[in-house]
């Protein structure tokens, strides 16, 4: 018997998201596993790119945006529907078996006093088909069922796993931001639930240091960002790249004292785990599911005051340096914790669990 699994990754283009690595990423991992009794269809909007990496590995349906529409879905009948992000409009026409991956509900802030809103519309409508969902976070669980009526259905928690795979050379990396200073180091998108205000906030109480990043900028949150670094007078020591590519990332994070993430809102964090391959401190919020996240390897802030962030960073880079040797020991191995292919392999189960 042959399965027909339908992966419902249209994301994979935008490589600069989270979810655009999320979608890459697994896939990524699925190839590498032996799959003899399961066809798996990717939905992208550029088959040939994906045929080029994986070859005959999967199928290939191409998206088209119309399919957002109920009257344009996808007609094909499948065994399995992965619906791999639960914001995504394009949903199966017909519906056998259905798997969703829930990575967050950051939208009820917005939309939570209408519960007739689009998103939770939506949203009811994924969970009230689901024959099982994945988690990528206890956290992201958590408040699924705190806000919504969860169907009696089988739930697994998957983590993500480490985006870096490879270490890239970056000695001939060339960027404009002054890197003479050592310098500390964030990367994201700019979203008010980044709170990169904090740590911008947090340099004016500190000297020695620079602070680059790195993300799309070109946004209302990105443009406050702006003023603040300027009201403030910190134009030369605080610095935004915009998008960076993969080499780009690496070298900053390679070269950086420290990796900041003051996210208050996550439901899983990657970029703590890429600083941490490299065996950066990484200086978290203690918010929603960064702390599982980081575990015992990463530092944590309680609360955004600019002097106690100031502290906590401080005496944290020195506890660094005084047992540098074992703190990066600790660190790479919470990095090397997070694994694609274990994570891949893990979703493969999942489908076999459901299918059979």
């Amino acid at each position: 018997m042959s399965f027909k699994i339908f992966l419902e990754t249209h994301n994979i283009i935008n490589r600069a998201a989270g979810l655009g690595t999320f979608n890459y990423e697994l896939v990524k991992g699925l190839s590498t596993l032996d799959f003899k009794n399961f066809e798996l269809t990717l939905n992208t909007p550029n088959p040939d790119v994906l045929k080029e990496e994986f070859k005959d590995k999967f199928e290939y349906h191409k998206y088209n945006s119309l399919s957002r529409h109920p009257l344009f879905r996808v007609r094909k009948k499948y065994d399995l529907w992965h619906s791999v992000n639960q914001n995504t409009k394009v949903e199966p026409y017909h519906c056998n078996k259905y798997l969703l991956t829930i990575h967050d509900v950051h939208f009820i802030d917005e939309v939570s006093p209408d519960p007739n809103h689009r998103l939770n519309r939506l949203f009811r409508a994924k969970l009230e088909k689901s024959t099982a969902i994945t988690y990528i976070s206890e956290f992201a669980k958590s408040e699924t069922h705190k806000n919504f009526d969860v169907p009696d259905v089988p739930e697994y928690v998957i983590y993500n796993g480490n985006p870096i795979s490879t270490i890239l050379d970056t000695s001939k990396y060339i960027t404009n931001i002054p890197v003479d200073k050592p310098f500390f180091y964030a990367i994201g998108d700019f979203l008010e639930r980044k709170n990169y205000q904090s740590i911008v906030n947090m340099m004016k109480h500190i000297k020695d240091f620079n602070l680059i990043i790195s993300g799309n900028n070109d946004k209302k949150y990105g443009d406050k960002i702006k003023r603040l670094i300027a009201d403030n007078g910190l134009t030369n020591q605080v610095f935004l790249t915009g998008k960076v590519s993969e080499e780009g990332k690496q070298f900053f994070m390679k070269n950086c004292t420290a990796f900041l993430f003051p996210s208050i809102r996550e439901g899983f964090g990657l970029p703590p785990i890429e600083a941490m391959s490299f065996g950066k401190p990484t200086f978290l919020s203690n918010k929603t599911s960064l702390p599982e996240i980081g575990g015992e390897a990463s530092i944590y802030w309680d609360n955004f005051d600019p002097e106690y962030m100031k502290t906590v960073l401080l005496e944290g880079l020195h506890e660094h340096e005084t047992n540098k040797i074992e703190r990066e020991a600790i660190i790479k191995k919470r990095a090397a914790d997070f694994d694609w292919k274990r994570t891949a392999a893990d979703y493969f189960d999942v489908y076999t669990k459901v299918l059979y």
